[in-house]
């Protein structure tokens, strides 16, 4: 296979992803520069694998959550794709998390460059033929530098990590041959048992009463969340989660939690919970395999209802799902949410975490 063009190149840009701006000094300037460059297969064509270098340039250490890099196991969305000028869908694992502790940061020294192959083929369907347009783009929250700085901007929006686009022609049938967009998708899980409508895979007598309550808190907070929108009510709710209001982007909240809320109303086994993770995060699912939700340690600690609960978790995860709202994870936490509700109302409707708190609606609002 001929790789009829490829461009790339380094760049340092900011970011329009939001957080919670904090008491923390701002960085001056992003330091962290990253490339993108198609990785030749041993034949001398291109197999879906992509060359990505993020370089500290500064001289401080950076402290970076590991699933806002790129690895060898994709944990995020991380990577932007299209074909032909059309999305093409992200088919690996998407969390919920908490705040990172110690052990989540990956350490890049003064000067110091992390080198990666990533197969993009993994996480998306690029089994058809055609121009290919890749771009790295990460959002930073929670990254510092080791004097104290945030990687943010005044405003509180976290700085990102972005490549240039990388323009490249795959051969369809090459990655068909090859096997691609087997690696990150959905690992099998077999049959489970279904208890009160819902599927249990791997779960405790105790897991499953827990999970099961979930299930029907869910329902309730995204009956509520349906009642309030279809009523065409703006208070302060709706604002704090979503932003000003407009009448396009109201009726896409609305159209979110008619779907969410169909969703969780399932009651013949659709909904799946697979207790099988050991993952630090509260849950994740895989968005094109509707609707298991595998839920993970921070999810069994976690309140049955209120603020990051385990009701929450499960419509977090719901509103991923590409049948039911198609969500991001663009930042996490009720004040990385708030501040992008007020800095970018678009990005805070496609944020799972925003779909969470306005149905959580602790504490109370109008």
């Amino acid at each position: 296979m001929k790789l009829i063009s490829v461009v790339s190149c380094s760049a340092v840009l900011v970011g329009t992803i939001a957080a919670a701006a904090s008491a923390q000094p701002s960085a001056k300037a992003n330091p962290l520069r990253v490339s993108l460059v198609a990785a030749q297969a041993s034949s001398g064509g291109f197999l879906g694998a992509v060359d990505v270098t993020v370089t500290n340039t500064s001289n401080h250490t950076v402290r970076v959550p590991k699933w806002e890099l790129p690895s060898d196991a994709m944990e995020a969305k991380l990577f932007q794709v299209s074909r032909n000028g059309e999305p093409v869908q992200y088919e690996g694992s998407m969390a919920k998390r908490g705040l990172p502790k110690a052990e989540d940061f990956a350490i890049l020294r003064a000067g110091e460059t992390l080198r990666t192959t990533i197969d993009l083929s993994g996480s998306y369907d690029m089994s058809k033929s055609g121009d290919y347009v890749v771009t790295l783009l990460s959002p930073l929250q929670h990254a510092s530098l080791s004097n104290g700085e945030m990687l943010k901007h005044d405003n509180g929006l976290p700085m990102t990590i972005q490549s240039a686009p990388l323009r490249l022609w795959v051969d369809g049938t090459d990655m068909l041959a090859k096997g691609g967009s087997q690696i990150m998708k959905k690992p099998p899980s077999g049959g489970g048992t279904v208890v009160n409508g819902v599927t249990f895979v791997g779960c405790s007598t105790t897991q499953i009463s827990q999970a099961g309550q979930a299930v029907v808190d869910a329902r309730t907070y995204t009956e509520n969340a349906k009642g309030y929108l279809n009523g065409g009510t703006v208070g302060a709710r709706y604002t704090t989660w979503f932003g000003a209001y407009t009448s396009a982007r109201y009726s896409t909240a609305n159209q979110h939690y008619v779907s969410i809320d169909g969703a969780m109303d399932q009651s013949g086994g659709q909904i799946k919970i697979n207790c099988g993770c050991n993952g630090s995060e509260y849950a994740h699912v895989f968005p094109n395999s509707a609707y298991e939700i595998f839920v993970c340690r921070a999810f069994w600690p976690a309140p049955a209802v209120g603020t990051d609960s385990k009701a929450g978790t499960l419509i977090h995860e719901m509103s991923h799902f590409t049948v039911v709202a198609g969500t991001n994870d663009w930042v996490y936490g009720q004040a990385g949410a708030k501040n992008l509700a007020i800095t970018n109302p678009t990005n805070a409707l496609d944020n799972a975490d925003n779909h969470e708190y306005f149905a959580e609606n602790n504490p109370f609002q109008n």
